[in-house]
């Protein structure tokens, strides 16, 4: 007898359709998958009749025979689990076939024959709805998850005899709701208002959040930059369904989601540590993983200490910075995965961190200081739109009784530029100004000869590349946004060059101020 299941395989974050089709025929006793399925597969023989097993059903004791098809694309999972049972069972008539050819399955099962989570629910789900079939049967601890897709009826099932009970118009073991309310915002417990002092840094803090626009931090140690580089996440506007749908299948696919969660309501903040490699960072492995630029996709990845990050894994952040995702090769596979993140960097001054220090002094030699801001490769510093220096607040800031202003006041305001970015984009297919190609910024920014001669003196006083005039200019732009003002004026574009002013000084070592 033959019986073919529907399930689904993950390939980066893309799902794909996989039919599970068991024959169970005379021979001698055996159990063969085939279909390039990995380890996780091939044990899943044994977890697959032990579970049968244990749930009060009949294992035949006959040649097996399952195939994963399509046969030239590598599975991998213990996703195939519960499939492949429900494929013997239905090829030995011990379950009902009705709905085999309209739903599909995917889970892991327990020796005992109970289901338990697994990873990239979420992209199957997307995969099963746009091939349009009826439903899709997971483990409970996957239903929120699955329950996403709106347009999918979801099948949430405790262990195997629940899946008999499903296929055979039973109930579920519980209902999953679909997710319809919005994300809420991220940065609830983490305020601007609880900053003391550093305003200039906070504006630098709300621009960057505005446009959309990567920043780096230079100051000693001990003064906020990694308070404020947490705090940014919650100026940001709210996550949208799709940017949300998005964030939740990388994560999904990583394992990183917790049990029975749903969509992501928070916008990432990832904080990977200096020691970090390149395929962590960036994504890799034998068959490729989302790296931490991933998983930060919609949210803020923060690079705390940047000059002590391996040169290789710095370097290896170019080219995502500019195109928006991360595509890796390997022999079995090529995927790309989205990487639209806002970089957030912190640095020291030097070695000692005292360069520039009000009070203290600073220890070392010209020399060291140009070797240790070496470590940031120019084209990297390029690509860093706002560039703040970060001074050491005074004792009256710190001791201040008023309070600064609150997130959720920036917020207000970065929300409005973004609402006119997005209005703006048709012009220039960018939904925000940091993602405006270089060709099209002449549509959206128009300067006056007084704002020009600014501009002019600016390329060469700091020594500007092509790439840093340009990201100048689409910084004026959301500045511009922030105002409410449609043309981007003299004052703008003098705001700008001051968000990009550290940039001279990080190249060659000065004290930064």
């Amino acid at each position: 007898m033959l019986a073919t299941v529907l399930s689904g395989g993950v390939s980066g974050i893309e799902g794909y359709i996989v039919r599970v089709e068991a024959d169970v025929g005379r021979g001698l006793p055996s159990f063969t998958t085939v279909g390039l399925g990995d380890n996780a597969v091939r044990e899943g023989r044994d977890r697959v009749a032990s579970a049968i097993r244990n749930s009060g059903l009949e294992f035949p004791m006959d040649r097996i025979t399952v195939n994963l098809a399509p046969a030239d694309v590598r599975k991998e999972g213990a996703g195939f689990d519960l499939p492949i049972a429900v494929g013997i069972l239905a090829a030995t008539g011990q379950v009902e076939a009705g709905l085999l050819d309209r739903v599909a399955i995917t889970g892991e099962l327990a020796l005992d024959g109970s289901t338990r989570r697994v990873n990239g629910v979420l992209p199957v789900a997307v995969a099963v709805a746009r091939a349009g079939f009826r439903g899709l049967l997971v483990p409970a601890e996957n239903a929120s998850e699955a329950g996403a897709i709106e347009s999918l009826r979801v099948y949430p099932v405790g262990s195997l005899a629940s899946v008999v009970r499903v296929l055979a118009g039973g109930p579920a073991d519980e209902v999953a709701a679909p997710t319809a309310e919005r994300p809420t915002l991220a940065g609830a417990d983490s305020d601007l208002a609880d900053v003391r002092g550093q305003d200039t840094v906070k504006r630098a803090l709300e621009v960057a959040a505005a446009g959309g626009h990567n920043l780096l931090m230079v100051g000693p140690p001990g003064v906020g930059k990694t308070m404020l580089a947490r705090r940014l996440p919650g100026i940001l506007p709210e996550l949208t369904t799709g940017e949300a749908l998005v964030a939740t299948m990388i994560h999904s696919v990583a394992g990183l989601l917790p049990s029975r969660a749903g969509l992501l309501t928070r916008r990432p903040f990832r904080a990977p540590h200096h020691t970090v490699s390149e395929a962590a960072l960036i994504g890799g492995g034998r068959i490729p993983r989302p790296g931490e630029i991933s998983l930060a996709h919609g949210g803020v990845l923060f690079l705390d200490e940047l000059p002590e990050f391996r040169r290789n894994a710095l370097e290896a952040l170019r080219q995502p910075l500019e195109e928006g995702s991360a595509t890796i090769t390997r022999a079995m596979a090529t995927v790309a995965f989205p990487c639209e993140f806002m970089l957030v960097a912190s640095m020291n001054p030097c070695p000692c961190g005292n360069l520039g220090h009000p009070t203290q002094p600073c220890r070392c030699t010209p020399a060291m200081v140009r070797r240790y801001l070496s470590r940031v490769s120019g084209p990297l510093l390029d690509r860093i739109d706002v560039q703040a220096h970060v001074a050491p607040p005074t004792f009256d800031e710190l001791t201040g009784r008023g309070a600064g202003e609150g997130s959720a006041a920036v917020r207000e305001r970065v929300q409005g530029a973004r609402i006119a970015q997005l209005a703006r984009s048709g012009r220039t297919g960018a939904a925000t100004n940091a993602r405006i190609p270089a060709g099209k910024l002449a549509r959206v920014v128009s300067l006056d000869d007084e704002a020009r001669s600014v501009l002019r003196a600016a390329v060469a006083r700091l020594g500007l590349s092509a790439r840093g005039y340009h990201r100048v200019l689409r910084i004026a732009r959301t500045i511009a946004d922030l105002a409410g003002s449609a043309e981007v004026r003299f004052d703008h574009v003098c705001e700008a060059v001051q968000h990009r002013s550290q940039e001279r000084k990080v190249r060659q070592g000065g004290p930064v101020a």
